[in-house]
């Protein structure tokens, strides 16, 4: 951990989104109780729609139709109301200037004093009057088609909308004249000669009962009454019928368009389902058929595509099927082969091994080259008898007969006698086995033999591979797992190497002959074992830098692993090494003031540095991972070794 940084801030940082949250802030616990609630029912629904694949083509169908339906909807709805409202206003047009020629004409009219007229000429009434008859005569007319308003002229200067006594202002229906006609019309037709018109909205006085407001057309223009003095007129055109045709088609669209797009969906789903099914049929039996019931089968019918698929997939199937029976019987021949000829060979080796032995005994009353012959058969006898039991024990891990016999056990103790077996060779070859890490307890539910035999390689390469340096085994347990390293200092692996080692008789160098070392299947049953633990065993090594074995085996039996307590990489790598350097060069830079001498960094830590806290490798992986340090190009002169065949112990 960091200096200056919490374990809080740490793990909190990433959910708060920088520094919009400070710890402590009011909001915080209710934004992320806010976004448990939402995300609860989101996760699920966003699982489907990633795992469905009819829920997306059905939903694209879906928003693609209603996009289509939605924008052809906007363009008839507005090409009718273009037409409505183009017809309607040609048509008010026309009305209207026949309206306005009536009323001129009657304005200029000759001024009669007697006859039935008497009441329309100049002299037999007022303006006001006049003014009145005109606008009730006009209105007659309309049959409720339009009113008609007559206004005084200037009253668009004057008034203001919804004013009262507005001199001169007549209408025709209990419409509200002023309210009615926009002002902005008005001052048009006083401003202006000819006829205007707009848009706008009919209101009624309190004489209507209540009658709603509703939009109309009004149509205006600039005339004078019988005194000769101008007034405004005005036709007011209501536009509730083709509002009410426009309402007509946008429901007859909506309906219209739902059903297209409930139709395209349901098509949409049909169409993906018959494609969608034998996909999920062919995934389901494929499922099947990886966890070993080969004879799954897909059921074909018709001659289509699908159906070519389907007879594909089951021919692919049978295939497969005969082809995993064969090398199962073949595997199974092989195992039998291996374990019967192992068998068979224990008779005329336990024969062969005594004749060995009574020839062994009586060397010393043989000449030199046939007691050396003697010696020589006594050795090869050892190494054919531990052959054979490798060969038995790699037999039984193939036919899955291997047994765990797990119960708690401490690795130190089990660590102590394989150090205590492998001392006679640690003193041939001049090397020191050190322990780190036993100062504590290292409790695992394990098979101690099956350990035993683990680490027994593992230590036996290392002392071999040494070249009389020293060997490391390093304890350690952290949460569910427990591991022991093996660590030596010789020829190390070349890249590549560490993947290998484990592979059933492997050499690093293939061109030898297997005269020296063990029978070449020690590493092979080594990781079978930690497998059979459900542990892993792992290799790390770098050329002339030595290498280092990785046994992890959960705390308890069948208890999966996350993780090992002791790193792979060793910390006396050559990276690590020269990282620490880096870092200790940095930090005497960092001490040192402008006037003092010059300090020198301080030195690597050495190859075996005690017994320190070793943390845990979130990195680790399961299997047989390794990983190699290939050597840098300016120190292969230097520390050029003979390189020794790679074995796996005895």
């Amino acid at each position: 951990m960091q200096p200056g940084k919490t374990r809080g801030g740490s793990r909190r940082g990433p959910l708060r989104g920088g520094r919009l949250l400070q710890d402590g802030a009011p909001g915080g616990p209710l934004l992320r109780l806010c976004v448990r609630l939402v995300r609860r029912p989101v996760l699920p629904a966003v699982r489907l729609w990633r795992r469905n694949i009819q829920l997306r083509v059905v939903a694209a169908t879906l928003l693609m139709s209603l996009s289509v339906v939605l924008a052809l909807g906007f363009v008839v709805i507005a090409q009718v109301s273009k037409g409505l409202l183009d017809a309607k206003e040609e048509a008010a047009q026309s009305q209207a200037a026949g309206g306005f020629a009536v009323a001129q004409e009657k304005a200029n009219a000759p001024a009669t004093v007697d006859g039935p007229d008497a009441a329309d000429s100049r002299g037999g009434m007022d303006a006001s009057t006049w003014m009145n008859s005109l606008v009730k005569q006009l209105a007659s007319g309309g049959q409720t088609a339009f009113e008609v308003v007559a206004l005084g002229a200037g009253t668009g200067d004057e008034a203001q909308p919804g004013a009262q006594g507005v001199r001169g202002a007549r209408a025709s229906g209990n419409v509200d004249p002023t309210a009615s006609v926009p002002l902005a019309l008005r001052r048009e037709v006083n401003d202006g000669t000819g006829t205007f018109k707009t848009f706008s909205e009919i209101r009624y006085t309190a004489g209507a009962g209540g009658k709603a407001p509703g939009p109309a057309l009004v149509v205006g223009k600039r005339l004078t009454d019988v005194k000769g003095d101008p007034y405004d007129l005005y036709y007011l055109f209501p536009l509730t019928q083709e509002e009410e045709s426009l309402n007509l088609v946008k429901s007859t669209i909506a309906t219209a368009g739902l059903f297209v797009v409930v139709l395209l969906s349901a098509i949409a789903w049909l169409v993906v389902r018959q494609i969608v099914t034998p996909v999920r049929m062919a995934a389901g039996i494929a499922e099947r058929l990886s966890a070993g019931r080969l004879q799954e089968r897909m059921k074909v019918t018709g001659e289509d595509d699908i159906a070519r698929l389907g007879e594909a997939f089951n021919k692919m199937a049978q295939n497969l099927q005969n082809k995993i029976q064969q090398l199962e019987e073949l595997s199974r021949m092989q195992r039998r082969f291996v374990s019967d000829v192992s068998h068979e060979l224990r008779t005329p080796l336990t024969t062969v091994r005594m004749a060995a032995d009574v020839i062994h005994d009586a060397r010393v009353d043989f000449d030199p080259i046939t007691a050396r012959s003697a010696e020589l058969l006594a050795g090869q006898l050892d190494r054919f008898e531990s052959l054979l039991a490798d060969l038995l024990e790699i037999s039984r891990f193939d036919a899955g007969a291997a047994a765990l016999e797990a119960e708690p056990i401490d690795l130190r103790n089990v660590v102590r006698r394989v150090i205590d077996g492998a001392e006679p060779l640690a003193e041939h070859k001049k090397t020191r086995i050190r322990v780190l890490g036993d100062t504590q307890p290292v409790i695992a539910e394990a098979d101690a033999r099956r350990v035993e035999r683990v680490l027994r390689n593992l230590v036996v390469n290392a002392v071999e591979h040494g070249e009389g340096r020293d060997v490391v085994v390093r304890l350690a347990s952290a949460g569910g797992a427990v591991a022991v390293a093996v660590r030596d200092y010789g020829v190390g692996l070349k890249p590549g190497e560490a993947t290998r080692v484990f592979n059933r008789f492997w050499r690093a160098d293939p061109a030898r002959a297997r005269t020296t070392g063990g029978t070449g299947l020690g590493l092979s049953i080594a990781v079978e074992d930690a497998r059979l633990h459900g542990g892993w065993l792992q290799a790390w090594g770098e050329p002339g830098g030595g290498s280092q074995f990785r046994l992890t085996l959960p705390r308890t039996a069948d208890e999966p692993l996350r993780g090992s307590p002791i790193p792979l990489e060793p910390e006396d790598s050559r990276a690590n090494r020269a990282r620490a350097a880096a870092e200790a060069a940095g930090s005497a830079a960092d001490r040192r003031q402008p006037e003092g001498p010059d300090r020198s960094p301080i030195p690597s830590r050495s190859a075996v540095s005690g017994a320190l806290p070793v943390p845990a490798d979130p990195t680790a992986l399961p299997g047989n991972g390794a990983r190699v340090v290939a050597r840098p190009a300016e120190q292969a002169p230097a520390e050029q070794a003979p390189q020794e065949d790679r074995t796996d112990g005895p």
